[in-house]
């Protein structure tokens, strides 16, 4: 049985970090400022190199109330090593079979509403809008009105402005890319990842009071 506290925990952070790099050496040092700036959940994807170390690594240098997992898993060899490595939960950009067993919740990708209906049919805890760019908060806002009880976490494009339209639309969180990570893996501003990160944990907070 996945652990629901970890989705409770995505929820409750509002912004999930998705680090994407060409080479993963740099996420330490991104996600300590992140950390720092008020982001709790963080999302390192299979596509950059190193990603199953920096899982584990991450694990064992951040808090216990951040959360850690794998973004872009696309198989269940995949999948496996990325728990096994430390990963509290699993994001897809589309819906993979063969990735839940695993004791961790998996958060399946999907676009269209039958798509999304699809796969919060398959008990997933949370769905990825994805990309969440395609669309807009209104396309939730929509959505939510024959489908009050959908989890939807919209990723995808979606810049540190728009965070609390999609939270006010009915997202239960966001995830954040480029826009927030921006230049910080290839030798950026970390003073900058900062300022980007505080805004993002602002706009959360903003949506919620």
């Amino acid at each position: 049985m996945p652990d629901i506290s970890v989705t409770d925990a995505v929820v409750r952070g509002g912004v999930v970090a998705v680090l994407r790099a060409p080479t993963a050496g740099a996420f330490s040092a991104i996600s300590e400022v992140l950390v720092e700036s008020g982001i709790t959940a963080l999302e390192v994807t299979l596509t950059s190199h190193g990603a199953i170390e920096a899982i584990a690594g991450l694990r064992r240098q951040l808090p216990e109330h951040v959360v850690v997992g794998a973004g872009t898993v696309l198989g269940a060899d995949d999948a496996k090593a990325s728990v096994d490595a430390g990963a509290q939960f699993l994001v897809s950009p589309v819906a993979v079979a063969g990735l839940d067993g695993l004791g961790v919740p998996c958060y399946p990708g999907a676009l269209t509403p039958t798509e999304i209906v699809a796969a919060a049919r398959t008990g997933a805890p949370l769905v990825k809008l994805f990309p969440a760019s395609a669309v807009g908060p209104s396309y939730l806002r929509d959505l939510h009105g024959p489908l009050p009880g959908l989890r939807v976490m919209p990723t995808g494009g979606i810049q540190i402005a728009d965070v609390a339209a999609w939270l006010t639309a009915g997202a239960a969180a966001v995830g954040l890319g480029g826009p927030l990570i921006g230049d910080a893996a290839s030798g950026g501003s970390l003073g900058a990842l900062a300022d980007r990160a505080r805004r993002a944990a602002d706009a959360v907070a903003y949506a919620r009071s």
